[in-house]
This record gives structure tokens, C-alpha cells and sequence, in this order.
């Protein structure tokens, strides 16, 4: 699954939010993912800005309930989604939106890295019994541990990412090494869920073995918002779809390395057979100096073959370029 992350980059307009909607449809991924945020309930005036975003906003509490919609708002970006071919999902910030959600009837739910403690948020979406995405990013192995059990101990399908929580993330903060470690440690389903601001991360995770890749999506990453320098646009985006859906179809592929029958005419074509590289009289004793490989393979000694005339004499006088059969060699 690969899921284009809108998140707040509408900036709170419900007709760039729709217009996200088409534009990623066309760009070729399987589901969009929102953030549904009700300030009263997440939030308060105390929340810090992760990034500045003085401009219109007083407050991390003032920008949250700009970028609220009604219930109604909410489930016509969900009509519009799946009238698209494409999933809606959406990572919830309280409880209260939950309820929203399931009145929606989500498939699934995706959690954000910084609600891994909120137990409280965990039970309640544990208690819809939907699949879940689990992102990893804040997260200690004990504290992902104890989030991962909610779920599991209620045979709920729990999927984990592997996240870097920095905007954007260096190469060095990928953190790729972990994807196997989750693999190992849940023997579950484990995605990718990127910041980096780049198609590098997903296209390097997606050879490691995630099969579900997130990121921010953006019409520009000058746009105003706090994840615009973390988020790819639209263009990367359909590049990277084109070249995750070819790396999994070469993974579901192994090449057998004996497997060559069908590379015959090539490999005749390209080897080579053994010719001198000057001309040399009948008696002379060959040496590696006197010897060139020369295409195609079959016109008489194989290349590979050279170490057996190395030190023989030639039956006959030579010209440069000839090439050497086993009748040439004494």
C-alpha cells in the first residue's frame, strides 16, 4: 500500500484539500491519509509550535482549529477519495475523533508516533477491532512494545512503521537498519513512513522489505504549513509510485543465477576467442604478450581457455587478428 499524506498541507481550505485528492489519484497511489484534529480535545494553549507558524495563528491550540472540518466536510473527502479508487485514512488525535471516524466507517486506523503512550487513544481504536498502522518514530522499543501487545493481545492486525520523527530527516536519520529489527521483533506486516522530504527513503525501504510506504505530499514545498520541507510533490510522487510497484515486482521475482539458457546468443555474441596480436612464425613458443581475446566466442579457442597454449608452439605461420584453433597449437 502506498498512502499519500495530505495531513494539514490544505492548510485548513476544504477546496485545496479536494484538490489534493485529484491530483494524487493521477499520480498513482492507493490511499490518501488526513489528520483529524479537534483542538478542544488534543489541544490546549499551552502546545509549543513545532515550527513557527506565526503568521495567522496565535497559537498551536489557534492553528489545530483552523484546520478542523465538520463531520459532514469529512465525509465528503471520504466520498471523494473512494470515488477516486482510493482508501481515505486518517490518523486520529483524540478520542473524540475517533468517534467521528468509525461514523464514517474507516477501514482502518493510522497512528500517529507521537500517540504511542496515549493508552487511552490506543484502547479506544483497539476496541473497533479495525486493522491499525502503527508509526514508530517518538517511540523506545518498550514503549512501541507495550502499544504493539494492545493490539496483538486482541488479535488485532497491527502493522508497525518505521519512522524518523525529524522534518526533514537526513540520510543518516533513515533509520533503515530497524526495518528488519521490527520484521523480527513483531513477525508483522512493517511499513515505511517518510520525512525526508525526497522518493530516496521509500525507494530504499521498499528494497528492505516495507510494503507500505508513507509520505507528505505537497503541490510545492514552499507552501506554507509545518511539513512542506519534509513532503514531496506531486510529480516525485508519481515517479516514486512507478518505482516502488518495479522494485516489489523484482523482489517477488528471484533470478536464478544458473539460469542462462535463454542469454546463449548473448553470450556467444559478447565472449570472446582467443587471436594474436602480432604475426608469429610456425615453432614460435606462445606467451601471454602474444595474446588477445577477440569477438564473437566459437571462432575457435575460448578466451577463458588461454592458460592451455600458454608455453606450446604454433603448427603454422600466423597472421595479427588470426585466431587460434586447436589445429594452430603443437
Amino acid at each position: 500500500m502506498i498512502i499519500a499524506e495530505i495531513a494539514q498541507a490544505h492548510d485548513g481550505s476544504l477546496g485545496i484539500a479536494h484538490s489534493y485528492i485529484d491530483a494524487l489519484a493521477a499520480a498513482g497511489v492507493d490511499a490518501i491519509k488526513f489528520q483529524m484534529h479537534i483542538a478542544a480535545a488534543e489541544s490546549s494553549v499551552h502546545e509549543p509550535f513545532r515550527v513557527p507558524l506565526h503568521y495567522q495563528d496565535a497559537t498551536r491550540f489557534d492553528y489545530w482549529k483552523r484546520m478542523e472540518f465538520t463531520p459532514g466536510q469529512w465525509r465528503g473527502l471520504k466520498k471523494h477519495c473512494e470515488e477516486k479508487n482510493l482508501e481515505f485514512i486518517c490518523s486520529p488525535f483524540s478520542n473524540a475523533a475517533v468517534d467521528i471516524l468509525e461514523t464514517l466507517e474507516i477501514k482502518k486506523y493510522k497512528i500517529g508516533s507521537g500517540e504511542i503512550t496515549n493508552h487511552l487513544l490506543l484502547e479506544k481504536i483497539a476496541a473497533t477491532k479495525k486493522p491499525v498502522l502503527l508509526s514508530s518514530g517518538l517511540s523506545t522499543w518498550k514503549e512501541l512494545d507495550d502499544a504493539v501487545e494492545i493490539f496483538t493481545s486482541k488479535n488485532i492486525e497491527c502493522a508497525v512503521m518505521q519512522c524518523t520523527s525529524v522534518y526533514p530527516a537526513a540520510p543518516e536519520q533513515w533509520g533503515l537498519n530497524i526495518i528488519a529489527q521490527i520484521k523480527q521483533r513483531y513477525n508483522t506486516i512493517v511499513g515505511y513512513s517518510d520525512h525526508s522530504g525526497d522518493i530516496y527513503a521509500c525507494l530504499a525501504a521498499a528494497a528492505l522489505g516495507a510494503e507500505i510506504f508513507e509520505f507528505h505530499a505537497a503541490f510545492d514545498k514552499k507552501m506554507y504549513g509545518p511539513d512542506s520541507t519534509s513532503s514531496i510533490t506531486v510529480n516525485e510522487i508519481k515517479k516514486l509510485t512507478g518505482g516502488i510497484r518495479q522494485i516489489q515486482n523484482a523482489l517477488q521475482h528471484p533470478v536464478e543465477k544458473n539460469n542462462i539458457q535463454n542469454l546463449q546468443s548473448l553470450k556467444n555474441m559478447f565472449e570472446k576467442s582467443l587471436a594474436l596480436n602480432q604475426s608469429l612464425t610456425k615453432g614460435t613458443v606462445i606467451v601471454f604478450e602474444h595474446l588477445e581475446g577477440k569477438k564473437p566466442k566459437g571462432c575457435g579457442i575460448a578466451a577463458e581457455d588461454y592458460k592451455q597454449i600458454i608455453g606450446k608452439k604454433l603448427s603454422f605461420d600466423k597472421l595479427q587478428w588470426d585466431f587460434l584453433e586447436e589445429r594452430d597449437i603443437d
